[in-house]
């Protein structure tokens, strides 16, 4: 049985990885979105689904730092064996996209007409 630690490289890929495969889903729903919407008649729904892709896409890649910061936080009370550390960061976290949330839904109305 081989005990020898992982490589560098080995050890770099595993992190950067699933980060790799979550950034490049993003543009890939909206890819699909208009791929599917382009088998329709008419330009209008090829148009507003490419307009619903592009907002996806910003908001989505404008608040990654609230996924990238608590992944962060969190990983370094994980490591440090703080439970309660972790409670709080997930709690911190969740209020911070609620708020950003509710935020966004009051700025959509005027847009929905609702």
């Amino acid at each position: 049985m081989d005990t020898a630690p992982a490589s560098p490289h080995r050890r770099l890929w595993a992190l950067a990885l699933p980060i790799l495969l979550t950034n490049l889903t993003t543009p890939i729903v909206g890819l699909t979105d208009t791929a599917v919407m382009g088998h329709l008649d008419g330009p209008v729904h090829l148009g507003a689904v490419s307009v619903g892709a592009m907002i996806f896409t910003f908001v989505a890649w404008s608040f990654g730092f609230l996924r990238m910061g608590t992944t962060a936080l969190t990983a370094q009370a994980l490591g440090s064996n703080d439970a309660a550390e972790e409670r709080a960061v997930l709690a911190r976290g969740l209020a911070v996209a609620g708020a950003i949330g509710a935020v966004l839904l009051v700025l959509s109305l005027p847009i929905t007409g609702a």
